[in-house]
């Protein structure tokens, strides 16, 4: 075939066209950047394809360029090396996360401006390599197994998410002992996804909830590709159609940042609390600080669980940041803007049963280890983690 014409044009080029739908109301929107900008090259060759010409040329855009700072967001300027993608794969692989290992390629390079492509490109390329991994034929064979014991327990609940190829990216399970422990204990939740222990370096979400002797009571679980909204909503979504729609009053949950935006759409009537233990671990090397001044850390100790009103916690806070000379410091900013998240100082009305973290759920990972190991198929993981909370 020959090529007898090319052209380019600005990314911004062209409008939105509103399809017409039956609903207007869109659950989510995305912010539209063209502007129907008009510059672009477009070059003719001859009839044996080999001498070029440009044909039409418009240089000049309807919009403001990108300024150096913004250059690296640029599609035309994102790429991931064959080095870079060797190390994602490799970190993801012994169960790194995604944002992680993409946070440490940042931090080798001095800043995002300079590694070369978004975190959005990093997880796009790590769900790929996951994809292309799934074993059709032990996902048809898992989609039996859950076939078949929903035909044997009537109360047992699963759903398949798949891509636009047919390929299995996630899926969700509920048995009945499950759903009426649910419905009995789980006003407080604890959701975690850092085990990740099989063949394709899926994360393992288990729903541990609390029951009256205080053990940790399994009500659900997932096992996800990777670790976006897209992915959280759906699990969240799942379970919630499973459990008839009942909410938990409080999830807790780790730090990350796809994970606090799915259970904000999803579980809107669900106070998200943090884990302290993960805020309190990275607070020395967050906070220099905190290794050698003893009152500063112990004020924020107290922000975190011994503050027995908003007000007491707004001034330990204060005392702090006045110590230590922290008004600058990022990490402690980001922190104070979800307060009401970590500290228990905010959340005296909201039942919580005493937990501060998600060691349970993590807890119960170790467990896990006994029937799951770096080799294990979807089939061998979930049958493995089925027999653990059967029993």
């Amino acid at each position: 075939m020959i090529i007898k014409g090319r052209g380019y044009c600005c990314s911004k080029s062209g409008v939105k066209v509103s399809k017409p739908t039956i609903d207007d109301q869109k659950r989510y929107r995305k912010l539209d950047t063209r502007t129907g900008c008009l510059a672009c090259i477009y070059f003719n060759a001859d009839k044996e394809g080999k001498n070029w010409e440009v044909t039409k040329f418009v240089e000049e855009h309807n919009h403001p360029l990108a300024s150096e700072n913004d250059k690296h967001l640029l599609r035309s300027q994102r790429s991931i090396s064959n080095a870079q993608a060797s190390l994602l794969k490799n970190m993801t692989g012994v169960g790194i996360r995604t944002t992680d290992a993409y946070n440490f390629l940042v931090d080798e390079v001095g800043g995002v401006e300079n590694v070369g492509f978004s975190k959005t490109d990093a997880y796009n390329f790590v769900q790929r390599e996951r994809k292309a991994l799934i074993d059709s034929g032990d996902a048809m064979s898992l989609s039996n197994i859950l076939r078949e014991r929903q035909s044997e327990d009537n109360m047992f609940s699963y759903d398949i998410q798949t891509d636009e190829m047919n390929r299995l990216i996630s899926f969700f399970w509920i048995d009945g002992r499950s759903k009426i422990d649910y419905d009995c204990f789980g006003a407080v939740i604890i959701f975690d996804t850092t085990y990740r222990l099989n063949k394709y370096n899926l994360a393992c979400a288990p729903f541990i909830a609390v029951n009256h002797h205080m053990q940790n009571v399994f009500v659900g679980g997932a096992f996800i590709a990777t670790e976006t909204i897209e992915s959280f909503c759906w699990v969240f979504e799942t379970f919630l159609r499973f459990v008839g729609g009942k909410q938990p009053i409080t999830i807790f949950t780790d730090q990350d940042q796809a994970m606090a935006v799915s259970i904000e759409r999803v579980f809107s009537n669900t106070r998200h609390r943090l884990c302290q233990w993960h805020i309190s671990k990275k607070a020395p090397s967050k906070v220099p600080a905190f290794n050698h001044d003893r009152c500063i850390r112990s004020l924020f100790y107290n922000c975190m669980s011994k503050c027995d009103s908003e007000v007491e916690f707004e001034n330990s806070w204060s005392d702090m940041i006045r110590r230590g000379n922290l008004g600058e410091n990022r990490w402690l900013q980001d922190l104070f803007k979800v307060r009401m998240k970590w500290s228990t100082a905010f959340n005296k009305e909201r039942l919580d049963l005493g937990i501060l973290s998600t060691q349970r759920s993590e807890s119960a990972n170790n467990v896990l280890h006994d029937c799951s190991k770096a080799t294990s198929s979807l089939v061998e993981c979930y049958l493995g983690l089925d027999k653990l909370t059967s029993s």
